[in-house]
Order: structure tokens, then sequence, then C-alpha cells
């Protein structure tokens, strides 16, 4: 059985040590502010580029990898005779996951690409899940299977400050609906099929940390968590309270507060946050 190895994009959101372990390969997104162009996680940290982003005279810009990027790599992880698995941000927030499926087709190396159709966490989820598998010796049947389970049982929901950036960055999608009704209202949504889709809103982050954890009992109630995180933008005080409430009904050593990569955060601007979990039925 030819070995398998897994690629996926910079919004993972995972640190550089766990992908390691993972023996994961990440393909930088580039971020461009104020004149300045960035390689995600590779030139600019998360943290870094928040300060840029408030402070920043226009929203910054995000672009995808080239089809020339993936390609290249695609040829040299399978130069040993590997196949690889290639999975990516939401197909509908970015050309990432087309660019690789454009590359694919370049090349003799058996590739694999999925829509993971998450971001961050929630996609780290799946990323992980086949690097196991691929490790473990599984096929590449068996973790496409897999991975269609993960998905299916993945929630991911977001609270941004304002939807600005959404707006400008046009990821908004099914958001629109909420537009002209903000003032001072904090919008949750979904990722549903990778579209931005308005589930509820709060006024106060307490409004906020309350109907969050209800969504994360409702979803889970009776079921077994597979695995749990938040992810911020100049919101680690709100992430924080979020977790030490999810903690009292669920206690976890696993639990994930990550800064959320310059690539997302580009979309939601400062002061978002999103709680992703995913689960396997008893």
């Amino acid at each position: 059985m030819k070995h398998i190895k897994v690629v996926t994009d910079s919004t993972v959101d995972l640190p550089k040590e766990d992908l390691d372990a993972l023996g994961v390969t990440v393909v930088p997104l580039t971020v461009s502010v104020d004149g300045y162009s960035y390689e995600d996680g590779v030139d600019i940290t998360s943290r870094e580029f928040i300060n840029k982003l408030v402070n920043s005279k226009e929203i910054p810009k995000s672009s995808q990898p080239s089809t020339g990027v993936f390609a290249e790599l695609y040829e040299k992880l399978g130069a040993d005779g590997s196949h690889v698995l290639s999975i990516h941000m939401a197909s509908g927030l970015s050309g990432t996951y087309q660019s690789a499926v454009t590359a694919a087709g370049l090349t003799d190396v058996p590739v694999k690409v999925i829509d993971s159709q998450y971001i961050s966490l929630a996609l780290s989820f799946q990323v992980k899940e086949a690097a196991e598998m691929a490790e473990n010796g599984s096929s590449m049947e068996e973790i496409i299977s897999r991975l269609d389970d993960v998905r299916a049982r993945t929630s991911l929901y977001i609270m941004v400050d304002t939807l600005e950036y959404l707006l400008k960055g046009g990821r908004i999608g099914r958001g629109r609906a909420l537009v002209g009704s903000l003032l001072k209202i904090k919008p949750i949504a979904s990722l549903d099929e990778g579209i931005y889709t308005p589930v509820t809103k709060a006024r106060t982050h307490a409004q906020v940390i309350k109907l969050l954890t209800e969504k994360f009992h409702q979803n889970t109630e009776g079921k077994q968590v597979k695995g749990v995180g938040i992810a911020q933008a100049a919101a680690y005080d709100l992430a924080v309270s979020l977790e030490e409430k999810l903690q009292e009904y669920h206690n976890r050593h696993d639990f994930k507060i990550v800064d959320t990569t310059p690539i997302v955060s580009t979309h939601t601007g400062p002061g978002a946050m999103a709680l992703m979990f995913y689960y396997d039925e008893n």
C-alpha cells in the first residue's frame, strides 16, 4: 500500500509543532496590508497581524496559493511513490481549493483534493483524522469516508463584532440579510456548506457565551465529543470566559484556544470568536 501524505493550508489554525508531529505539510496563503505582503504564518504571526489590522488604513486583502505552488509541492511529495491527500478551507470562502484541484490535474502524482467546507480548528479536525489514519496505514478510500463523517458531525459558530470586514471581503454570503439591522448587535453565524449563514444574534458578550454554550449542548447531548476548541482575533478574554463556561459541563484536557490565522481575521475583523467541535455517535 502506498504511503499517503497530507497537505493543508495555513487557515488550519494548528500550532506548527502539532502539524510537524502529524507529518502534515502546510501551504501558506498570502495577506496584504498597507502595501506589504506576508505569507500567513511564515512572515507574520497572528498577533502581529492583529495590530496591523486594527491600525491599517484599508481592509487587508488575502490571496490563495498559486496552482504552480501546489503542483510543485505535489511533485515533491510524490517523488518517492507516495499519494497525496490535500484538505483545504471552504471553497466558498477562497480559491485555494480550486487552485489545488487544478494543480492535481497537472501532475502524474495521485492527488485527492478535499473541500473541508470549514476553516480554522474545524478544518483541523479533518486534517488530524486524515494524518493519524494515514500513519496507521488506512487506505485513501477509508480516510475519505471518515472525513465525510467528521464533516457531517462538525459545527462552527462564529461571532463577529462588526460585519464591515466580511462585507468588504465579499465573504458574507447569506449574512447580507442582517445588514442594516446590526447597530449594537453581535451576529452569530455558522458555516453551512462553507457559506456564512446567520443563526442568531446577541447584544452583549454574556449573551454570546450563553447562546454558544446552548448550541454546544444541543448539538452534542448524548454523543461522544471528539474535539472542541475556540479561535479568536483580539478576543482572548471572551474566549477564556466561554471555555470556562463549557468546562463546567464538559471538562476536557485538550480544549484549545488559538489566535486565528491572519487570513481568517482579515475577513472577520478584530473582536471575533468562533466555537468549533465535532462528535461521534455513541
